[in-house]
């Protein structure tokens, strides 16, 4: 498996980003890690093994990238005001640098033979950013495969609001998204799939809370439930992958 490791500068946050790339060629992944997770994550906790026939195959590319859950989300007792201005700083990262250098690694990767667009994944919080990246901007976002999310800017914010929490909290602004408005038809073109389980940690009501918004709106969306077994841990999030790439792929 092809692996490169890239550390460059971000002008949105001010300080420098650490990424990985699994694969030569293919569909781009964009992987968020987990709550307060590092890009090394992907292959620390062994997905690199669940992705690889599909990376070995030249079918995807997978960019693990960082987060800063640590100064955002999970910072409950930071100021909110601030938070929730660097979470957008990070969103921005994501959609004004890492989406250009995806967009033009791959295009190199595949020999400019057309641009896949990128499927945005991730588990637990991950979930939370990948679904957040993926409704903001399917202009940007593909496909998405969310595990075991939570889908409210509560989780991280409680009951303060702002614009910015706003925008980054999908079930508020999916509730008030009018019927007509462009971005229903571009999901509906799209693959995307929101699974959680119903056992340990896990707290299926944030995907309930989201899929009761989404058949409201008539977005189209694969939600799954999985068993009261099924826990918010990595051996059932392999199981998922395993279950769901093909779906997202076509093969």
């Amino acid at each position: 498996m092809r692996t490169q490791y890239f550390k460059e500068y971000s002008p949105a946050l001010g300080r420098e980003m650490e990424w990985k790339v699994y694969g030569h060629g293919g569909r781009p992944v964009l992987y968020i890690p987990c709550q307060d997770g590092r890009f090394f994550d992907f292959e620390d906790f062994h997905m690199t093994d669940v992705w690889a026939p599909w990376i070995d195959a030249g079918q995807v590319c997978v960019f693990s990238i960082d987060t800063i859950d640590r100064e955002t989300w999970s910072d409950t007792w930071g100021n909110a005001e601030y938070r929730s201005q660097l979470y957008e700083n990070w969103i921005r990262y994501i959609t004004d640098e890492m989406v250009p250098f995806i967009r033009k690694m791959v295009n190199e990767m595949n020999g400019w033979t057309g641009y896949p667009g990128i499927i945005a994944f991730g588990c637990s919080l991950g979930a939370a950013h990948a679904a957040n990246l993926y409704f903001r901007r399917p202009d940007l976002f593909d496909g998405l495969l969310a595990l075991s999310g939570v889908y409210s800017a509560e989780y991280g914010f409680g009951t303060f609001m702002n614009d910015l929490v706003y925008q980054n909290s999908p079930v508020h602004y999916l509730s008030n998204m009018p019927y007509d408005h462009p971005y229903i038809q571009l999901y509906n073109k799209k693959k995307a799939i929101i699974c959680t389980g119903q056992g340990p940690w896990e707290q299926p009501e944030y995907t309930r809370q989201l899929d009761r918004i989404l058949h409201a709106k008539g977005i189209n969306v694969w939600v799954d439930y999985w068993g009261y077994d099924c826990s918010h841990d990595w051996p059932w999030w392999y199981k998922q992958v395993t279950y769901f790439v093909p779906y997202l792929l076509n093969v």
